[in-house]
């Protein structure tokens, strides 16, 4: 208990296993007194004007930047990622929310020819109320800002959930809107673990509450799904995914390795978007995991604290057991492990498992680890059939030096996104964002947030005296 007698929770460095940060353990009264907040600085924000708007955004994404050394420490300590981690969250998060103030003005609708004489008829966005984001641990300021930035700039109040993993690195983020928007505009709510569910039912249930973001597991996203369908609230999921990466026998396998290496061990392979099958045609299979190989065994893991290595911690003990059973299904059922080794507690190296096949563990669960798997194909439609047999289907990528076959292939798999040449990790604050199947559904980013985020309403003018049939 906090010296004024509020409950509070603990997060604790994975590393060091000291306590990172304390934070208040609030309950789903106070939860819902948040989205009350919300609800009262609604009518002023979103009747703010758009350059208004726009101004406050800007002046938000430059709080953000100055809390740069904040959220550094903040990110080690509380989830054990490295500095260069850190940083990249701030760059992008900060372009998130000055792309999101470039959308403020358009939030536009259009007028539609009507059939009846003397009718103007027009489709309109308007805000639609209270949003509640929820956001993950694992590249926590880019997610924890792309649940508030652009349902702000389409006029609407927000209440932010905090993982109950990094709960300071959040409240920064809540800390830097505030010091730019009037008061109330944006909550935070954070909870110990035990409350988690209770506390983001209350949110849900709120009725001032009209809209629902969540990114996460797909598991906990079918959860959050249903309790939204019984009071018919839209939610917008990007959950998890199984990225396949594919190499044709035409491809340039160096460009192909150095994207296989940064897509499947960047974060430590704990990115929604990671790549985690790598699928290879098999006239070129052995020569690409030989060059993997090489390039992975260059890659070395340590601590993030000292910032040596391009590889730090994994967010807990969980992790590396999840990981390690998985490998150890792979192995035990015919797999060949190329580059691995023991962990250091949440220190784990990376782990390139050849040979893998659609029977494995490896090839069906999502790791969100330092391992991947080199799953071999007879030729380009087994490789496309290997690439969308998995119930995601988030990130993907296809290498071949032909790029109207590259595009011709991206079209056949089955994701929300797909690049060509290019990694599976990959981010702009004005791409449509999300995933299909087990992936979730709906997009952040651009245009298709405006979508996500307002109400499209038809309103119409009658100019001509009225003719009825009765």
């Amino acid at each position: 208990m906090a010296a004024n007698g509020a409950a509070t929770f603990t997060r604790n460095n994975p590393v060091t296993g000291e306590v990172a940060t304390t934070s208040p353990a609030q309950t789903p009264e106070q939860a819902s007194a948040a989205c009350d907040a919300a609800e009262a600085a609604f009518p002023a924000w979103s009747v703010l004007g758009p350059n208004a708007r726009r101004a406050a955004l800007n002046k938000a994404a430059v709080a953000l930047e100055a809390r740069a050394d904040a959220f550094v420490d903040a990110m080690m300590s509380e989830i054990g990622a490295t500095e260069g981690w850190a940083r990249f969250n701030l760059m992008l998060a900060a372009g998130m929310i000055r792309e999101a103030a470039a959308l403020t003005t358009q939030i536009a609708g259009e007028v539609i020819p009507s059939d009846k004489p003397g009718c103007i008829a027009m489709a309109l966005r308007e805000p639609a109320g209270v949003v509640v984001g929820i956001a993950p641990w694992n590249a926590p300021i880019i997610l924890g800002v792309r649940a508030i930035a652009t349902p702000l700039a389409c006029g609407n109040t927000v209440v932010l959930k905090a993982s109950e993993q990094c709960p300071r690195t959040h409240q920064l983020i809540v800390e830097s809107f505030a010091e730019a928007l009037p008061e109330g505009v944006v909550q935070i709510v954070t909870n110990a673990p035990a409350d988690a569910a209770d506390v983001v039912g209350a949110l849900i249930d709120h009725p001032a509450v009209r809209r629902v973001n969540f990114t996460g597991s797909t598991h906990v996203g079918r959860i959050i799904a249903k309790r939204c369908a019984e009071h018919l609230k839209p939610v917008l999921l990007e959950l998890g995914g199984k990225a396949p990466l594919l190499v044709l026998e035409d491809a340039d396998l160096d460009e192909a390795v150095k994207a296989a290496a940064f897509g499947a061990f960047m974060n430590q392979g704990q990115i929604c978007m990671s790549t985690e099958r790598i699928i290879v045609v098999e006239a070129v299979a052995d020569a690409f995991a030989e060059k993997f190989a090489a390039k992975v065994g260059t890659m070395p893991v340590g601590d993030p604290r000292a910032g040596k290595t391009p590889l730090g911690a994994v967010v807990d003990a969980k992790t590396v057991d999840c990981v390690r059973g998985l490998i150890e299904d792979a192995l035990a059922n015919g797999a060949r492990q190329l580059i691995g080794g023991d962990a250091d507690g949440v220190l784990m190296p990376a782990h390139v498992i050849d040979h893998v096949t659609p029977d494995m563990r490896l090839f069906r669960d999502e790791s969100f680890g330092p391992v991947v798997g080199i799953v071999r194909a007879r030729d380009e439609a087994h490789a496309i059939e290997l690439a969308n047999d998995t119930e995601y289907g988030l990130s993907a990528a296809v290498f071949t030096r032909d790029t109207a076959r590259g595009l011709r292939v991206a079209r056949e798999i089955k994701s929300g996104i797909c690049h060509v040449n290019g990694p599976t990790v990959h981010d702009e604050p004005q791409m449509p964002f999300g995933g299909v199947k087990g992936s979730g559904y709906g997009r952040f980013g651009g245009k298709a947030g405006i979508d996500a985020f307002t109400e499209l309403r038809w309103i119409t003018i009658e100019t001509q005296p009225g003719r009825f049939p009765i």
